[in-house]
């Protein structure tokens, strides 16, 4: 089967690569005219005038990134299947259509408003009580397009460098973490999930994931289930999806939802049965879905900025490294490494000693630091 897959970065890339030994082949349609997936074909159409010529060239197609044009989408859906739906695509592109959605479905959220100017954006403020983070409805990602208000006076310098005609403003919650969960859901419905994963962000930047995240009750655990189910059934969903959820006192709140593969979901590569990337192919291909069991304790790392001492950290027989092909640059994602390990003690060492290797790394801070000792070793 030949897969078309809208988008050519690095997911589009580990994709590929995970559906390869399945005998897929790949082709990939850039909107960019940056593409950075690094193999295969790849057609660059920055006007969307080759969208149909896309997609009578494969089988199926799926999307790597959200941010694409709806209308390509749409126009490629009449021509073969495409998994997630346009639908998915037009909600997780716009953040007032995604917390509609939660809010319809009773997914439980932070408290928010839309807004349209800077006067607007003050009152909400006011309204929904300081200190308040606004966010652009639309394009946003990884902490581009945000802005945290202490007071109406930070208005009108956030209202003009977000640069937006629509914001979303969300009120602060007070929670202990950030926990995601993936799942993937086949064209019959048959439905797997992944161990819930701890993120650690650091200046808006995903850094480190750890799965299974730890000290979770099964109460939290089924709840977050049943929240993504929810979604996967109502969306008619076929794919991986991930969900962002704060963990509060009260119980989970839903940040946003992601219609792929996710920054989250790497340590699968290594530290599950089937990666995510192999079943979000299964699903697009309409084969049976792959075991999501965990193998041990994982954490994943991101490379951001530069690629550090790459030669010391091959000599770690624990940690796994997949590098993006990517020319170094400030913020930017150049790969990732999977930690694995044994026991959660073991975990924190080897995740800590990984760190020491990355220039700008952040120090390593989980849950499980408030009960255990860390230490690097060689």
């Amino acid at each position: 089967m030949k897969i078309g897959v809208m988008g050519a970065g690095q997911l589009g890339r580990m994709m590929a690569l995970a559906g390869t030994p399945l005998a897929h082949e790949f082709l990939f349609y850039d909107t960019s005219g940056s593409p950075s997936v690094g193999i295969g074909e790849v057609i660059i159409d920055k006007t969307g005038a080759q969208a149909a010529a896309f997609a009578e060239r494969v089988d199926r197609i799926t999307y790597e990134f959200e941010h694409l044009p709806v209308d390509a989408a749409e126009q490629v859906a009449e021509l073969k299947p495409l998994h997630p739906s346009a639908r998915v695509l037009s909600i997780c592109q716009d953040r007032e259509k995604e917390k509609s959605l939660f809010k319809e479905l009773g997914i439980p959220t932070p408290r928010w408003q839309i807004v349209r100017s800077a006067k607007e954006l003050a009152k909400a403020g006011e309204t929904l009580g300081f200190p308040v983070v606004a966010k652009s409805c639309t394009e946003g990602y990884d902490g581009k397009g945000q802005a945290v208000l202490r007071s109406a006076a930070d208005a009108d310098q956030a209202w003009n460098s977000i640069g937006h005609d629509r914001l979303i403003v969300e009120a602060f919650v007070n929670f202990s973490r950030e926990v995601s969960i993936i799942a993937v859901r086949s064209e019959a419905g048959e439905i797997r999930v992944y161990p819930i994963a701890e993120n650690v962000h650091h200046e808006g930047i995903l850094r480190y994931s750890l799965a299974p995240a730890p000290g979770l009750s099964q109460a939290v655990q089924d709840d977050a289930f049943c929240l993504m189910k929810l979604l996967l059934n109502e969306l008619d969903y076929v794919g991986v999806l991930a969900l962002e959820l704060f963990e509060t006192d009260s119980g989970l709140l839903a940040n946003e939802m992601a219609p792929r593969v996710h920054n989250s979901g790497h340590w699968t590569m290594d530290g599950a049965v089937t990666s995510q990337f192999e079943n979000h192919v299964r699903a697009v291909a309409g084969h049976p879905l792959g075991d999501t069991s965990p193998r041990g304790y994982s954490c994943m790392v991101n490379i951001i900025a530069e690629h550090g001492d790459l030669g010391r950290l091959m000599e770690l027989p624990y940690a796994k490294i997949h590098l993006y092909g990517k020319a170094a640059r400030p913020g930017r994602k150049l790969g990732h490494i999977n930690v694995l390990a044994d026991t959660y003690e073991e975990l924190l060492w080897r995740v800590a000693n990984v760190a020491q290797f990355l220039p700008g790394a952040p120090e390593f801070q989980c849950s499980l630091h408030k009960s255990t000792p860390v230490r690097a070793e060689d």
